[in-house]
């Protein structure tokens, strides 16, 4: 049954953004902006990105409007008006900053400083609770996050380390976060703070990243360009989280689209919520 109230949650880049290899379906993403213009629809970006890096997409795509986006790895939340004023949401900061003991990331930063295989990224993508560093490709990543998370319990901080890959510049990245800090328990906060349910939230996500929301209770989608091992990864974790029924992986076809970027989106959506179909300007005929 279709709620009065649906909050969308997607990923940005491979997902919404169709900057992959796969081909984005012709015209697909005018129907998403008929989605999510509907009253009914609240619209989320979740993304690794800063505020200024989202900013950019949103003009250069183009892209909706979002009203929140979930950024920095899940280390902030904002609120984002229709004159596009974003405010961050402190209850958020508040909840995640207890895991590092009252440090911020400058505090974080003087307890790792001494470690050679660590270069600290660019001050514009860091915030009070994200340190990012860049570490070389041929690091053991292993050794490296034992020596990391011992030199921070030592101080009883309780820290997550992202480990990911950028593949253009041929370097590793680490982000180091408050334990509470993700995706998922981000937009589990935000559910909470504006009365969203599993009901009527649905995620959207491509990548090992999103693993996490896509293994969880919240309903998710796994758009179609999303790597074979990744989908094995998703369908591997539900299976064992009890919430294979949570889990969609688009397969196109729908409406004639190829499931790819936000084509896999609305696909995703129309199975939970078949009601919304018309909310995208489609009929319920192909």
């Amino acid at each position: 049954m279709m709620s009065d109230r649906l909050l969308i949650c997607t990923d940005l880049d491979r997902t919404l953004i169709p900057n992959g290899p796969q081909p984005e379906s012709p015209d697909v993403r005018e129907h998403f902006a008929l989605l999510v213009a509907r009253p009914e629809v609240t619209l989320a970006y979740v993304s690794g990105r800063h505020r200024a890096l989202v900013e950019q997409a949103i003009a250069d795509t183009p892209l909706p409007l979002p009203d929140f986006v979930v950024g920095d790895v899940g280390t902030t939340i904002y609120y984002v008006s229709p004159q596009q004023e974003w405010q961050r949401q402190a209850a958020w900061e508040e909840e995640i900053a207890r895991d590092w003991q009252g440090m911020n990331h400058a505090g974080l930063e003087v307890l790792l400083a001494d470690l050679p295989a660590l270069e600290l990224q660019e001050s514009a993508k860091q915030n009070s609770y994200k340190l990012s560093y860049y570490v070389a490709l041929q690091q053991d990543r292993d050794t490296l996050s034992v020596l990391i998370n011992q030199r921070l319990a030592s101080k009883g901080v309780k820290a997550r380390l992202i480990w990911s890959t950028d593949e253009a510049a041929c370097v590793g990245l680490l982000d180091v976060l408050p334990a509470r800090a993700s995706k998922y328990h981000a937009l589990e906060a935000l559910m909470s703070l504006h009365g969203f349910d599993y009901g009527n939230t649905v995620f959207c996500g491509d990548s090992g990243n999103d693993i996490e929301v896509l293994a969880s209770p919240v309903p998710a989608v796994l758009v179609a360009n999303s790597e074979p091992d990744v989908q094995d990864l998703a369908r591997r974790l539900a299976d064992d989280m009890g919430q294979a029924a949570q889990l969609y992986i688009a397969k196109g076809n729908f409406m004639g689209l190829n499931g790819n970027y936000s084509a896999g989106m609305l696909e995703g959506i129309a199975h939970y919520h078949p009601q919304s179909i018309k909310w995208m300007g489609y009929s319920h005929e192909r």
